[in-house]
C-alpha cells in the first residue's frame, strides 16, 4: 500500500501508459517508467556499466558467454490491464561490447 492509500495496481490504472525495460533474452523485467524518455535514460545508465557487473551480468549459468538484450516495451494501461502497444530495440550488452538498437535515439549517442 502506498502512502496515499493506493495499491500498486491502482497506480497502473492511473497511468495511461507505462514503459518497461526488459532483458528480452532472459524474460527479466528491469524497471517500469512513466515516460519513454526515462526508459531510454535507464538504458543509457546500463550502457555505462561493465557487461560482467550487476545488473548487466546475465543471470544464466553461461553468463560469461551470454549477454543482455534490453528492450523497451510500451503498454497501454487505460483499462487497468497491460495491453502491448510496441517494442523498441534498445541495447545489447555482452563481452563484445555495447550495441544500440535501431530504435535508440541517435543510436545511443
Amino acid at each position: 500500500m502506498w502512502k496515499n492509500g493506493l495499491k500498486s495496481h491502482d497506480l497502473i490504472a492511473l497511468m495511461p501508459k507505462i514503459f518497461v525495460v526488459e532483458d528480452q533474452s532472459h524474460a527479466e523485467p528491469i524497471g517500469e517508467f512513466s515516460t519513454i524518455g526515462a526508459a531510454w535514460d535507464e538504458l543509457r545508465r546500463l550502457s555505462a556499466i561493465p557487461w560482467d557487473a550487476a545488473p548487466n551480468a546475465a543471470p544464466c549459468g553461461s553468463w560469461e558467454s551470454c549477454g543482455r538484450d534490453y528492450e523497451i516495451v510500451e503498454y497501454d494501461t487505460t483499462d487497468g490491464a497491460l495491453a502491448l502497444v510496441q517494442r523498441y530495440s534498445g541495447l545489447e550488452v555482452s563481452a563484445k561490447g555495447v550495441t544500440w538498437g535501431e530504435d535508440a535515439p541517435d543510436h545511443g549517442a
